[in-house]
C-alpha cells in the first residue's frame, strides 16, 4: 500500500452522545478471553442505521470483538463520503464506504483511507421506481427524471451503467434530493425513479400505495462493481496492522452470521436501536445476502478486478489513483495464509 501525503485534519462535525453508541446496549453474555492489551475503536456504520448495518451490532452482542480484544463504540455514519473523511482525519478508525464512490474520492481528493475486506462482492446500488410510472427496463428511463442526493454513489456511478445499458444519459434528468425524503418523493410522483440501494426495497414498498416496487440494480450491467468495502486510515494500516486484522476477523464473522440468520440478527438491531423495525432490518439483510459471497475467502478482493473498476469509472475521475492505493490487498482475508 502507498502512503499518501498527510491530510489535513478536517472541520466535519461528528455527531456524538447518541443512544447508537454501542458502550449504552447490552453487554455480550461471555466473558472475554483475550489475553493481550485491549484497544478501543470508533466504528461509523454507512448512513444511519439500517438493516444492511446490523452485522457490526450482531458482532459486538455475540461477543465476537470481545474475543478479539476490541472495546468498539458504533455511532452513525452519513454517507460514504463524510465516513472516509471522518476516518482520514482521525475522527474515527472505520467504517463502511461504497467502493465506487471510494474509488472516485480517493482519487480526486487524494484522502489517505485504504479498504482493508469487501463487504459486499457486488454493489447495491440501483434505479428504483413504481409500477405505472412507465419504466420496466434502464433503456426506458430515456426522457425520465430521476432523484438523489447530489453527488451520491448512485448519480456517480450512473454514467458508466448508463453507456453498458445503451442509455441516452443527455435525456435523463437528475433532481436533487434529500436521501431521507425520497421514498415519499417517489410516491408522490416527484420524479419517475429514484437512486437507492436494492436492500431499500422494503421501504420503497411501505410508502408505495399498493403499487409494485421495480428495482434495476446496476450490477446487472457493471458486474466488476463492489458494494461497500470496510474502510481504514493508511495510518492505522501502516502502523497498527495486527489491529486491522483482528477488527476485520471479528466484523466479517458478524457479517457471516448476520446473513445466516436475518431474523436474530433483526431483533439484535433492534435491542441496540429500539425505534427500528426488525422485520424490515431482516428483509434488508435477506436482500443484501446474495451480494456478500464471492468466488474467493469472506471480504476477498482481487487486484485485476480492482483495475477494472478503475478504468469503469473513469470518466468520474480527475486524479490517478491505482489498486494499490485503494486496497490494502496484504491486511485482506487470507492474505497471511
Amino acid at each position: 500500500m502507498s502512503y499518501r501525503k498527510c491530510f489535513a485534519a478536517l472541520s466535519i462535525p461528528l455527531v456524538l452522545g447518541l443512544a447508537a453508541c454501542s458502550s449504552e446496549a447490552p453487554a455480550p453474555a461471555e466473558s472475554s478471553s483475550f489475553e493481550g492489551e485491549r484497544e478501543s475503536v470508533r466504528y461509523l456504520t454507512g448512513f444511519n442505521t439500517f438493516g444492511r448495518d446490523a452485522y457490526v451490532y450482531v458482532a459486538e452482542e455475540l461477543g465476537y470483538f470481545d474475543e478479539v480484544g476490541i472495546d468498539i463504540t458504533i455511532e452513525p455514519g452519513s454517507g460514504s463520503v463524510d465516513v472516509m473523511k471522518l476516518i482520514a482525519s482521525g475522527s474515527a478508525d472505520f467504517g463502511p464506504v461504497d467502493f465506487s464512490a471510494a474509488v472516485v474520492t480517493v482519487a480526486n481528493e487524494d484522502l489517505p483511507v485504504t479498504a482493508v475486506a469487501a463487504i459486499q462482492q457486488r454493489t447495491l446500488a440501483a434505479i428504483v421506481t413504481l409500477e405505472g410510472y412507465g419504466i420496466e427496463s434502464p433503456k426506458d428511463l430515456e426522457g425520465k427524471t430521476i432523484a438523489d442526493q447530489p453527488g451520491s454513489t448512485n448519480e456517480v456511478i450512473f454514467p458508466a451503467y448508463a453507456e453498458k445499458a445503451g442509455i441516452d444519459a443527455s435525456t435523463v434528468s437528475h433532481v436533487p434530493a434529500a436521501p431521507p425524503t425520497l421514498p415519499q418523493v417517489l410516491a408522490t410522483h416527484q420524479a419517475d425513479a429514484i437512486g437507492q440501494f436494492v436492500v431499500g426495497e422494503p421501504l420503497i414498498a411501505s410508502v408505495a400505495q399498493g403499487r409494485d416496487v421495480v428495482v434495476l440494480p446496476y450490477g446487472d450491467e457493471l458486474p466488476d462493481l463492489y458494494g461497500t468495502v470496510l474502510m481504514t486510515s493508511d495510518e492505522i494500516a501502516t502502523t497498527n496492522p495486527e489491529l486491522v486484522e483482528r477488527f476485520r476477523t471479528a466484523l466479517l464473522k458478524g457479517l457471516e452470521y448476520s446473513i445466516e440468520h436475518p431474523e436474530e440478527s433483526g431483533e439484535i438491531l433492534k435491542k441496540y436501536h429500539p425505534t427500528q423495525d426488525a422485520k424490515a432490518a431482516a428483509a434488508e439483510i435477506e436482500l443484501m445476502a446474495p451480494f456478500v459471497p464471492g468466488e474467493g475467502e469472506l471480504g476477498s478482493m482481487d487486484p485485476a478486478r480492482v483495475d477494472v473498476v478503475i478504468e469503469t469509472l473513469s470518466a468520474a475521475i480527475t486524479g490517478d489513483v491505482t489498486a494499490e492505493e485503494l486496497v490494502s490487498f496484504d491486511l485482506l482475508p487470507g492474505a497471511g495464509s
